[in-house]
C-alpha cells in the first residue's frame, strides 16, 4: 500500500469509512477511494475503552 501524500488542502471530505473483522483480522477501509485500506491481528487492535 502506498501512502497518500496529497496536501491536506486536497483531500476530500465525503469519505465513508468501514470496518471488518476476517477471521482474525480486522480490517479498516475508505470505500470512497481506491486502495485506502489497512489491516492487523485482532489481537493488536484497541478495544472500545482503549479509545474512549
Amino acid at each position: 500500500m502506498v501512502p497518500d501524500t496529497a496536501p491536506a488542502s486536497e483531500t476530500r471530505v465525503d469519505h465513508e469509512v468501514m470496518v471488518a473483522v476476517d477471521s482474525d483480522q480486522l480490517i479498516i477501509a475508505d470505500v470512497s477511494r481506491d486502495g485506502a485500506w489497512l489491516k492487523m491481528p485482532t489481537a493488536e487492535a484497541a478495544t472500545m475503552e482503549d479509545w474512549r
